[in-house]
């Protein structure tokens, strides 16, 4: 092996040789195996290659019965995912979960929804323009996420549709040697509908071990009218109990804008950049009408919020009441947090049945 291991790449050591081997993983190859791809006899494409045979699209992706999972990737180690691109029908996003676990662990280090993965939690198509995810017409899903595993991948996918569901995926990933303080990528999905009053809405708690939080993805309906983004985010850490070491100004100031996103006056601007977001805006007639839906996502690319032992995360539901006084409101917030941390991780809180996380 050279100096270069192949991971974490950028403009600057784009050209550097390494011995790192590439693979990929599809419903073209299973395995991701050397000269093993477009080797399919059949599959979902198979009748439309009836007339041209083997190496013509015959597999080009799945079908998941009702309740079941699809392992899309089962893959050795050391190494790295470097890029997942996947799609399939949207009304059945949110009951598509997704899971990945690293080293033969038992409990999944991410489980979240398909669609709040990508930052596309309303079921409705909605394109996002930054680093670690893309999501392009008409509905590709982008992860560009590094994820780094010693021993081994597994990915998986579960449908709870009531229906035959299908999968088109693609997961890139490279062998290569992992450097000792490299950890592991997470991502855990929470809801409240509607948030208590007078509480706040919790993005992440229970986390135990060293780590960065690295960003989360929000799907926020509002249930009643007027501005409703004044709720501040608050990062507890490292023992913190009443009061948080990091605590924001504002909803939208966390995601980068300001002023109600107001631009030009009377209109939600929306805005998909490298880092920072708020790409969706689902609103009946009327810019302060209630049910409106927003969308938005924070990166800690350049600035992770980095812990020693643990990590709770919430955000305040607040907007304006009579008199120029505060309203704890009473929203629907689904929340995606992503981080990295040592292993092993406290499992996730059990995902919500299929009503509870229904988008309706």
């Amino acid at each position: 092996m050279n100096g270069f291991n192949g991971l974490n790449l950028g403009l600057g050591n784009l050209a550097r040789l390494s011995d790192a081997k590439t693979r990929s993983i599809s419903a073209e190859n299973f395995t991701g195996g050397k000269g093993q791809g477009a080797m399919a006899t059949g599959g979902t494409g198979a009748n439309c290659a009836r007339d041209l045979g083997v190496g013509w699209k015959v597999s080009p992706s799945v079908e998941i019965e009702p309740n079941a999972t699809f392992v899309m990737g089962d893959i050795e180690g050391p190494g790295a995912i470097q890029h997942m691109w996947m799609t399939g029908v949207p009304g059945h996003w949110r009951n598509m979960i997704l899971r990945l676990y690293w080293d033969g662990e038992e409990d999944p280090s991410v489980e979240v929804p398909m669609c709040d993965f990508f930052c596309n939690g309303w079921q409705e198509r909605a394109d996002v323009n930054s680093l670690p995810i893309a999501v392009n017409p008409a509905g590709g899903f982008n992860s560009y996420w590094q994820m780094p595993f010693r021993k081994s991948a597994r990915i998986t996918m579960e449908n709870r549709n009531p229906e035959k569901a299908v999968l088109y995926f693609q997961i890139d990933y490279t062998l290569t040697e992992v450097p000792e303080d490299a950890a592991y990528f997470h991502a855990q999905w929470r809801r409240s509908n509607p948030v208590a009053y007078k509480d706040v809405h919790t993005i992440l708690d229970g986390v135990r071990g060293r780590g960065h939080y690295v960003g989360v993805y929000l799907a926020w309906q509002v249930n009643n009218t007027g501005w409703w983004g004044e709720g501040e985010i608050k990062f507890y850490m490292d023992g913190d109990k009443e009061h948080p070491t990091i605590c924001g100004t504002g909803t939208e100031d966390y995601f980068g804008g300001a002023w109600n996103w107001e631009q030009p006056q009377g209109t939600y601007r929306t805005y998909s950049t490298a880092y920072l977001g708020m790409h969706q805006v689902i609103k009946p007639d009327g810019l302060y009408r209630s049910q409106q839906r927003f969308g938005m996502y924070r990166w800690h690319v350049m600035d992770p919020i980095r812990f020693d032992s643990d990590l709770r995360v919430t955000i305040q539901d607040l907007g304006w009441r009579s008199g120029h006084r505060y309203l704890p409101q009473q929203s629907d917030i689904a929340s995606t947090a992503f981080w990295y941390q040592s292993e092993p991780h406290a499992p996730h809180p059990a995902l919500p049945d299929n009503d509870a996380r229904e988008v309706i």
